[in-house]
């Protein structure tokens, strides 16, 4: 890439919230043209740094230049009109409203003062097609899964005469395919001249899509390099702020050779059925032992874990926890048990932002903590403060709403409201989804010492690497069911993508050391 005039420019930018210092003197550049990745742990600032720039925050300090002229937003619409349009992690377009209206909501085409029905629905498919995504553009969003809900937030923002597409985890709920779309168009943006910054933490995507990498740690730029000429370690490590020698002897947080796994069956599930979602699925976990659960997208993991903590009733199955049958009602059956679940989804599902983080740290355990209805704020405090150190938890006090967290100081707080419960099994979907490396490190080594406790965890997770490391056996979904079991010695990236792509009436070889047939 020719180095030419920087597209945008940001320099000296300081922030700072009540009791936090968000950005010092951070900067960066990013030419025209050009895929930038944004990298850094949670809590390094490049939240921040995309909300200054699009006028979701107002910056203490700094210049910020933009197509050759100085710039202050004051609103995200005011970014997206000057040529800045940004796609968030978390999809925030309206479900009840049909895909073609959130496409062109506030610029919706007329004719004769009235809606052009036609015209938006027509140019809505137009623009899909982009995406290979072939759709009824008149039906609601909300009827349509996660994945396909990401693209058309993506296909919003690409449709205003952007020069600069900020991209905010765009892949955290694509699959394989949609992720190749994505790029495809990346690519087509590229050869537009329309820049683009990627911020994200998986690697291999990074070095697949970005030309270059601006690397934050603690609100400040520590390295702006080339991603050919930065090997993937030594970006880990910039990332870290550890010495390149530390890193490479500490790139695996988990070995499950190492746990101690009881003999006590913790949970049986059998044959677990609802709708087309759950065909018969079947695990079983013991007190010590992380199972992973992998499949691909639509495969049925989520579904698993939302059964057996009775967030969704099953109609058929068995769901047996030490020993002896259950059958939840709700999830504070499933609670009142021993089970946690933190969902894959922190935003919908999780996190209460505008409560505390002592109040949604402690919102499971609030009947331990009551007399008489009345909340023990001594007691409760003491388990906040308990888990603020342990887990790691960066935050300014208790008392800080926990909506001001990053991503993954949220992750902690969720996995803390569990585990001050000390329960005896814990249902991880996604747990590291969306966090930076560092966050994920310490949350993996978080369910490890739980775990050699005695605590059983199902971890569901996208991302095969993080199975074949943290799991002492992994069982594989597809459609609905469970097509093979791996035990720790045929743990590989290469048998789970094989399990998942086997053909129905292919014998899996990774079943055979198991008793029971799943």
């Amino acid at each position: 890439m020719s180095q030419t005039n920087p597209l945008l420019s940001m320099e000296h930018i300081s922030k700072a919230f009540p009791g936090v210092v968000a950005l010092t003197d951070a900067h960066l550049d990013v030419l025209p043209g050009e895929v930038h990745a944004l990298v850094g742990q949670n809590g390094a600032g490049k939240s921040t740094l995309i909300k200054v720039l699009t006028g979701v925050e107002r910056r203490d300090s700094g210049e910020i230049l933009f197509d050759g002229r100085p710039v202050d937003f004051h609103s995200p619409q005011q970014a997206q009109n000057n040529g800045i349009s940004t796609i968030y992690q978390e999809i925030n377009l309206v479900p009840f409203r049909s895909v073609s209206e959130n496409i062109f909501m506030g610029r919706e085409p007329r004719r004769f003062g009235l809606l052009h029905w036609r015209k938006m629905h027509q140019d809505a498919e137009k623009l899909l097609q982009r995406f290979s995504i072939m759709i009824d553009v008149t039906q609601p969003l909300m009827t349509y899964n996660i994945a396909t809900q990401q693209m058309v937030a993506i296909a919003r923002a690409v449709s205003f005469q952007s020069k600069l597409v900020v991209m905010d985890e765009p892949t955290s709920s694509l699959n394989e395919s949609e992720v190749a779309t994505l790029f495809e168009l990346i690519r087509q943006l590229k050869a537009d001249g329309i820049a683009v910054i990627f911020v994200g933490h998986r690697l291999d995507e990074l070095y697949a899509i970005c030309d270059r990498v601006t690397i934050m740690r603690d609100g400040q730029t520590v390295a702006t390099q080339f991603m050919h000429a930065i090997p993937k370690v030594e970006l880990v490590a910039k990332m870290l702020g550890k010495a390149l020698g530390e890193v490479r002897h500490s790139q695996t947080s988990l070995d499950a050779s190492q746990h101690d796994i009881e003999e006590k069956v913790l949970l049986e599930a059998y044959d677990l059925r609802r709708g087309t979602r759950l065909q018969g699925a079947s695990l079983d976990i013991h007190a010590g032992e992380i199972v992973g659960l992998a499949g691909l997208l639509g495969s049925g993991r989520s579904e698993v874990a939302r059964a057996i903590f009775g967030a969704d009733a099953l109609e058929g199955g068995t769901v047996m926890l030490s020993g002896k049958e259950r059958h939840f009602r709700s999830p504070a059956d499933a609670i009142r048990a021993g089970i946690g679940f933190c969902s894959e989804d922190r935003k919908a599902e999780g996190i209460i932002p505008y409560l505390s983080v002592r109040e949604n740290l402690t919102l499971a355990a609030l009947p331990t903590l009551s007399r008489y209805g009345i909340v023990s704020r001594e007691k409760q405090q003491q388990i906040v403060e308990q888990f603020i150190q342990r887990i790691g938890i960066k935050t300014s006090g208790p008392d800080q709403l926990v909506r001001e967290l990053s991503g993954g100081n949220q992750q902690k707080v969720l996995l803390a409201r569990w585990l001050c419960l000390n329960p005896k099994l814990l249902l991880l979907d996604e747990p590291t989804r969306g966090i930076d490396i560092g966050a994920r490190a310490e949350i993996q080594s978080l369910i490890e010492e739980f775990a050699e406790k005695g605590l059983g965890v199902l971890m569901i997770s996208s991302e095969l690497e993080e199975l074949t490391e943290g799991s002492d056996r992994i069982v594989v979904l597809r459609d609905g069911r469970s097509v093979a079991t791996l035990e720790h010695a045929h743990i590989s990236e290469n048998a789970i993508m094989a399990a998942m792509a086997q053909d129905d009436d292919e014998e899996s070889p990774v079943n055979k050391d198991r008793d029971e047939v799943v």
